[in-house]
């Protein structure tokens, strides 16, 4: 089996603060390891640690929505029932598809490298980084959520999907 490791360091919000209680979108600098291939960018945290968890149970192709490795992830946009969230922000970034084979996941790069990974060495992996990411937003001062309704829904979103996918509720 392939390897797979993502990681994040120098956790901060947009104003390069290590605490805003207004700024609900964490950046970081991430590296991450598809089999040899090292990749590493100074990305939003937050929007790559719920891509992954959507990874564990849907397909992402690359170049065909977000980046995993996003540079903005700053609009959130809930639906109705705020049960998930669709991220919007630049199209800058690295991006790889994640693709679901039986007990395993194929992880390919935009030159053409693919690493296969099993599905609970993927998941083991994403669990930490997203473990990591919610650690440093609990470690903040709580957010003052958004008064725009929108806004805040987005948020409140964000949150309720990533808490159904690390629960394993897709």
């Amino acid at each position: 089996m392939g390897f797979f490791s993502i990681n994040a360091t120098n956790f901060e919000w947009i104003d390069g603060s290590n605490d805003n209680p207004e700024d609900l979108c964490l950046h970081g600098h991430a590296i991450a390891y598809i089999g040899k291939q090292k990749l590493e960018y100074d990305a939003t945290i937050s929007a790559t640690a719920l891509y992954l968890l959507k990874t564990l149970t849907e397909d992402h192709i690359i170049d065909t929505d977000n980046q995993m490795l996003p540079c903005c992830g700053f609009f959130y946009i809930p639906n109705k029932t705020l049960d998930h969230v669709t991220i919007s922000g630049c199209p800058n970034g690295i991006d790889w598809s994640v693709l679901h084979d039986g007990n395993s996941v194929i992880l390919k790069l935009k030159d053409g490298t693919q690493e296969c990974v099993s599905i609970t060495d993927y998941e083991k992996e994403v669990f930490h980084f997203a473990d990591k990411v919610e650690a440093f937003y609990q470690s903040c001062t709580p957010k003052k959520l958004p008064k725009d309704e929108y806004t805040r829904n987005g948020y409140i979103a964000f949150w309720n999907e990533w808490h159904r996918r690390r629960n394993h509720k897709a």
